[in-house]
């Protein structure tokens, strides 16, 4: 790898969801839940479920840049989640649920911007995008019970019934880019 890695933090609904898709992509090195774009220092869980903290649930994704490009990333994240749900996913309600790209380089922040209006200029969507791009601010990571939690908890009622199909349709999606 001649390219340093690139790290850039998503939210895009429930955590667990994108970092079970991210953490089967090539070239994803790493992908952890946790928390950002609020106002309090290392929120617990209850505090952003409280949804008075400012964060938003996220995942922190580090990528190879010469295996999967940026723009690569952009296209999987906006087709695990709705972009035009505002501070909601499907039945998951409050601010933390927000849809989120909180960027680390101003390049990032330009690719994001320029992608949303391509997106909007092909009419993608039905309905306005209201994904907010916002440097990375109080980036905490979630804890260890988050991690992998899809992976851990194939039984637990909300994989079963949410995220697992949100994962099929995107391994079928993107059956090219997992990891084998």
């Amino acid at each position: 790898m001649s390219q340093q890695p690139e790290t850039i933090t998503l939210g895009g609904g429930c955590f667990w969801c994108i970092e079970s898709a991210f953490s089967s992509v090539q070239g994803v090195m790493s992908a952890y839940c946790g928390y950002a774009g609020g106002h309090v220092d290392n929120p617990s869980y209850e505090q952003v479920c409280g949804k008075d903290t400012g964060h938003a649930e996220v995942v922190q994704i580090k990528f190879d840049p010469e295996q999967i490009k940026f723009r690569e990333i952009l296209e999987i994240f906006f087709a695990l989640h709705d972009p035009t749900q505002l501070n909601r996913q499907g039945n998951d309600v409050g601010p933390q649920y927000r849809s989120a790209i909180f960027y680390h380089t101003q390049a990032q922040k330009q690719q994001a911007e320029n992608f949303i209006r391509e997106m909007t200029e092909q009419e993608i969507w039905p309905s306005p995008i209201v994904t907010e791009i916002t440097e990375v601010n109080n980036y905490y990571q979630a804890e260890d019970y988050h991690q992998d939690y899809f992976a851990n908890n194939p039984q637990n009622m909300y994989c079963n019934m949410v995220v697992g199909p949100k994962l099929a349709k995107f391994k079928q999606t993107f059956a090219s880019k997992l990891k084998s």
